[in-house]
């Protein structure tokens, strides 16, 4: 499992320090608060964990047995966490395949990264050495956003630490380094490849930005990193990225025309910088627009998110309070009842709905590869309706013609 004590430059935050360098110390003073979400993914680590040392050690059965009862009786177990660790097994095995000769593999392995990060250290999931590759394979847990391998700093440094741990042993044998990602709960698995001397050139290059980070001389640069930032709600130099109105007025110009006045679209006007200016956005403002909108709301969403969990410990947010929402009734004693319209005369029928389980209830109670075999030629995924999304997201193009023809069959 994860450990409890956390690195001030951890490798897990690194994507957000090596950009903003004045976070960690920011950081620092904030109280770190852990969520349901976080303890899940513990859980689901001590499982992945105990699956693999089953798998690659002489562990026995009984013993197996007994640890994996005893982390199922957590109470934030879900048979769902047996399936996701299952596939991440089924990765290693490929990995371990994958070598001419069995490789050496080893689980929640401590690395020392500190040589390029002050007082830098982690845990890897797995690492498995053999010929002259390293693997270095990581579990996510979480469903939201996916994490890809690909320039992963956080893998990254673990290999760097690793790199350094198996030294006196395999000394310069290694010359490729493989990191992996595995988030089975949404189905991605991303691998990235570098030389040791590709990344031990890396290295070097953060080395200046940890020192800068850890002295705490950083600068504040707000970004889609602020995600996991403790301070991201209370970040002033976030605040006034959002707040800096005047950013929009070569887009949005203000005050030029009068309230009730009816301006044509060909009409135009100077501009604060004496340039003309339509009354239209143009798309390339729009789309500049859109990205900016997009930062905004998830800072506001943030700041309300702050503001109720301030309000909740009973401390005051000026102009505020906290109101009770609206809610749906509900029976204190559902089957009691039920059974008492039952007996008031009215059939059961029509105070029953039957209906199947969903897809994915399904395919939990099957397990992927039965429902794949015993029911998959029944399911049909059409293609969902069109969303906005950033022109570097992964996804392909949105292709109208291709609804047209779902589900048709080709020969």
């Amino acid at each position: 499992m994860p450990p409890e004590k956390h690195a001030l430059l951890s490798a897990s935050s690194a994507s957000r320090w090596l950009k903003c360098t004045a976070a960690p110390r920011f950081e620092e003073g904030l109280p770190e608060r852990t969520s349901d979400y976080a303890e899940e993914g513990r859980l689901a680590h001590a499982i992945c964990e105990l699956k693999v040392l089953k798998k690659s050690t002489t562990m026995s059965s009984r013993s197996y047995t007994t640890r994996l009862n005893k982390l199922k009786k957590d109470p934030l177990y879900s048979p769902e966490m047996d399936k996701t660790s299952d596939l991440y097994l089924e990765h290693i095995d490929e990995i371990v395949m994958s070598y001419d000769t069995t490789p050496t593999i080893a689980v929640e392995v401590k690395v020392d990264f500190s040589e390029y990060v002050p007082e830098g250290f982690g845990t890897c999931d797995c690492c498995i050495i053999g010929g002259d590759v390293l693997n270095i394979v990581d579990y996510k847990h979480g469903k939201g956003v996916p994490v890809s391998a690909v320039g992963n700093p956080q893998m990254r440094l673990y290999a760097l630490g690793a790199l350094k741990r198996y030294a006196p042993i395999f000394g310069d044998t290694i010359k490729r380094v493989r990191m992996s990602i595995d988030q089975p709960r949404l189905d991605s698995y991303t691998t990235d490849e570098v030389t040791v001397a590709e990344l031990l050139a890396w290295g070097d290059s953060v080395r200046p930005i940890a020192q800068k980070a850890y002295a705490g001389l950083g600068e504040f640069v707000p970004g889609d990193h602020c995600r996991f930032c403790r301070g991201k709600a209370q970040c002033r130099a976030r605040a006034n990225i959002n707040t800096a109105l005047e950013d929009f007025k070569d887009c949005v110009p203000l005050g030029t025309v009068q309230p009730g006045e009816l301006v044509p679209q060909e009409a135009g006007h100077i501009g604060p910088h004496g340039n003309m200016v339509h009354p239209l956005l143009s798309d390339a403002e729009v789309g500049e627009l859109l990205i900016r909108g997009q930062h905004l709301l998830q800072w506001y969403k943030d700041l309300e998110e702050y503001a109720t969990k301030t309000l909740l410990d009973g401390k005051p947010i000026e102009g505020w309070k906290l109101v009770a929402g609206r809610s749906n009734r509900t029976f204190t004693d559902q089957d009691a009842a039920l059974k008492a319209i039952i007996e008031a005369g009215y059939d059961e029928a029509l105070v029953y709905d039957r209906k199947p389980k969903s897809l994915s209830e399904l395919e939990k109670l099957m397990g992927k590869a039965e429902f794949a075999a015993k029911i998959g030629s029944f399911v049909f995924k059409p293609l969902g309706k069109p969303t906005l999304a950033l022109a570097t997201d992964k996804r392909e193009p949105y292709n109208p013609a291709a609804t047209d023809f779902a589900g048709v069959a080709t020969t």
